[in-house]
């Protein structure tokens, strides 16, 4: 593989924004959740006894243990902890010397703080597979803050390649687990006939998606098992263009569904970790710079002969395909049939088949990245300087060998016999870290859920308990003639966890007794949850005295939606019915402890003041304002930068060449647009100039490079 310096540069301004998106998203919404008068507040998670301080971490490590240290209740301190996340990871998509180890580290701690008192309901796969790409960032970033240099490391190529491995098991994971599951619409190749209209929040492209024919949303669901299962292991390929190829599928599959459903931050998350699989090389093609072409017969026959082989992969995957699934022309439809040719026993056995040889075709591919790591710290010239590179090496490559030792245990739970071969200590330190959530396991869209009609639960208050009025959320689907919306990257938390309540009866929702005590007091909080703007609820000027859930069966239908009543999800009650009553005290959710006093440290009054400001705006339009923002001043500070430096000089064929061999220098007008400022700019500009002084060592160590790299390619 080829330089990665472009795509690492790349992967961390993505992450810095994702961060920001779902620390912004989460602020948001906090009071509502997990404030003082919130659904599940967060205090009731943190039990003050006065225990030290190391051992509260140990229990559950979060920095919320620290808020009473300095003076802040646990609602405050978790707005603060989302607003120093919110303006670090800004500051990171602004800066890229921001972009650093250290940086990451704290989004990491931030996230994981908040994660750690969320008692896992409004949180989901999309946070653990944040918080494990976050920590793979603190590995990948530079340590800029603190060596002051953004210079290209030996093991950046081994730290970026556990991105590259994470997107492979979860990919793998998803594909395999829609079989393992036995759910007969993926089985009957049907998902996509139900899955656009039952899906959280679908978009209103998601409509259009619903009509196509049968045969194609059957097609599609073959193309969705040869890209998530198939295509993944193209990712360890030594080939480069069938990495890319793999690559272009993957951002295929995510696009589609971003533009078909509301999935938050976690397809672009997915989008981001694609970037493992690029180089230099392919981001200068993007951005149309002249590359250099190899005029050695030598080399022009190797390249025949890569072709020849990529062109018999594609061959076999198309292969594979049309004999897994049986497909055939349909002359009478116009289209094309298919079905699933296998049984589920053979499927199982295929999986025990390639389950362990998965895990040592990850083992041969970090063995192969870090030899070359190895062959370039041997590269370097001068004792010190290659004794500091063999340090360096040796501690990353020590760290991503046990972060790819510890992900076995959460990829094995696929198949039931390959975790049992697993060695026990393997297991043992995975259960050390589980909770620091490192490493996760991935399965999505394991079954197909509203096969006969999407489930929705209604909420309807009333005053005297005869005229009912329903109460209608921003996000979810519930007014007929109301078009989907679209909130990407904002995750509306209640709306999404509406939608999982619906699918079961409501003790599987024990929060959803929360929700109707909240309502019936009045709690503006919680209403903000359902309708940012105060005035669209129904009971804004005073609370209903009578509130009850129903569950009823929606359909797309020439104006959107359709539906029919399914059943009673809640009965009616009221402040201190007695089936109320009994569900609070039931699951715990009843609050005995008398009200705290607001801090009144200068702390708590800024946090406040930053919420009075933001009020009344909904999440997603915060969302939108800050990354689009960000974008753009990232644009237009490359767009004049580039402007300020570029000179109407000829450019000689030996320069040309020293621009496209993937180097930084090479790489920083390219940049711009990730926030490399004017200032770090000509930083650089110093440090090239420093750097001639010493021109005829760095000739003599090219060239014995050069050396190496020949023998190298004659092996």
């Amino acid at each position: 593989m080829g330089e990665i310096t472009l795509p690492r540069r790349m992967f961390l301004w993505c992450m810095a924004a994702i961060y920001m998106c779902a620390f912004v998203s989460l602020y948001v919404q906090i009071p509502g959740l997990y404030g003082n008068d919130g659904l599940l507040p967060a205090r009731w998670q943190l039990r003050y006894s006065g225990k030290p301080l190391v051992e509260q971490l140990l229990s559950s490590p979060t920095l919320l243990w620290l808020g009473p240290r300095v003076g802040l209740d646990t609602h405050t301190a978790m707005e603060l902890l989302c607003l120093l996340g919110a303006a670090l990871s800004l500051a990171a998509t602004l800066v890229e010397a921001l972009r650093d180890s250290l940086v990451f580290l704290c989004l990491w701690a931030f996230y994981l703080s908040l994660y750690q008192v969320s008692l896992c309901v409004f949180f989901c796969s999309l946070d653990n597979l944040l918080l494990e790409t976050g920590f793979l960032c603190i590995l990948v970033a530079p340590m800029t803050l603190i060596r002051g240099s953004r210079g290209v490391k030996e093991h950046d190529r081994v730290t970026f390649w556990l991105n590259r491995w994470l997107l492979f098991r979860l990919m793998f994971a998803s594909g395999v687990v829609k079989l393992t599951s036995r759910c007969p619409t993926w089985w009957g190749l049907t998902a996509l006939t139900y899955h656009y209209e039952t899906q959280c929040i679908p978009t209103p492209l998601a409509w259009f998606a619903h009509q196509l024919p049968v045969w194609w949303q059957k097609l599609s669901v073959v193309g969705t098992f040869v890209i998530e299962i198939a295509a993944p292991f193209l990712f360890f390929s030594p080939l480069r263009r069938l990495r890319l190829g793999a690559f272009y599928l993957q951002v295929l599959l995510q696009l589609l569904i971003i533009l078909s459903g509301n999935y938050n931050f976690f397809n672009l998350l997915t989008l981001t970790l694609c970037l493992s699989l690029l180089d230099d090389q392919h981001v200068h093609f993007w951005l149309r710079r002249p590359q250099r072409r190899e005029t050695n017969t030598d080399r022009k026959l190797w390249s025949r002969l890569c072709y020849l082989l990529e062109i018999a992969v594609w061959s076999l995957l198309i292969f594979g395909a049309i004999i897994g699934f049986d497909l055939q022309v349909d002359k009478l439809k116009n289209g094309v049939s298919s079905r699933t040719a296998f049984t589920f026993h053979q499927f199982n056995q295929f999986l025990k088949t390639v389950t362990i040889p998965c895990i040592w075709i990850g083992v041969l591919s970090l063995t192969w990245e870090l030899l070359s790591s190895l062959f370039w710290c041997a590269c370097v010239s001068g004792f010190l300087r290659r004794f500091w590179r063999m340090t360096q090496l040796s501690v990353f490559a020590v760290a991503t060998v046990l972060m790819f030792t510890v992900s076995l245990v959460p990829f094995s739970y696929i198949e039931y016999d390959s975790h049992a071969r697993l060695w026990p200590a393997v297991r043992r330190a995975h259960d050390m870290v589980h909770r620091y959530q490192l490493v996760n396991s991935y399965g999505l869209f394991r079954r197909m859920t509203g096969v006969g009609g999407r489930p929705e639960v209604v909420i309807e208050g009333s005053y005297d308990a005869i005229t009912w009025t329903e109460i209608e959320f921003m996000y979810k689907p519930g007014n007929l003639s109301a078009a989907p919306p679209v909130v990407t990257p904002h995750q509306p938390r209640l709306d999404w966890q509406m939608w999982f309540a619906a699918l079961g009866p409501q003790n599987q929702a024990p929060w959803f007794s929360s929700l109707m005590q909240r309502l019936l007091q009045g709690k503006a909080d919680v209403i903000k949850l359902i309708q940012t703007d105060v005035s669209q609820y129904p009971f804004h000027r005073q609370p209903p005295a009578y509130l009850r859930a129903h569950r009823y069966r929606y359909w797309t239908l020439t104006r959107w939606w359709r539906r029919v009543y399914d059943e009673e999800f809640y009965p009616t009650v009221h402040l201190g019915h007695t089936f109320l009553e009994s569900m609070l005290s039931q699951y715990g959710l009843k609050d005995k402890s008398a009200p705290r006093r607001l801090s009144n440290s200068s702390t708590a009054r800024a946090v406040r003041w930053v919420r009075s400001q933001v009020d009344g705006f909904s999440g997603h339009t915060i969302v939108w304002t800050l990354l689009a923002c960000s974008a753009t001043f990232c644009l237009l500070q490359g767009l004049f930068s580039r402007k300020k430096l570029g000179k109407p000089t000829s450019v000689t064929p030996e320069v040309a060449d020293t621009e496209d061999d993937g180097s930084e220098s090479g790489a920083d007008e390219t940049l711009d647009s990730c926030g490399m400022s004017e200032q770090q700019q000509e930083e650089e500009a110093e440090e090239e100039k420093d750097g001639t002084q010493d021109e005829e060592e760095e000739e003599e160590e090219e060239g014995e490079m050069d050396k190496a790299m020949l023998e190298k390619e004659e092996l």
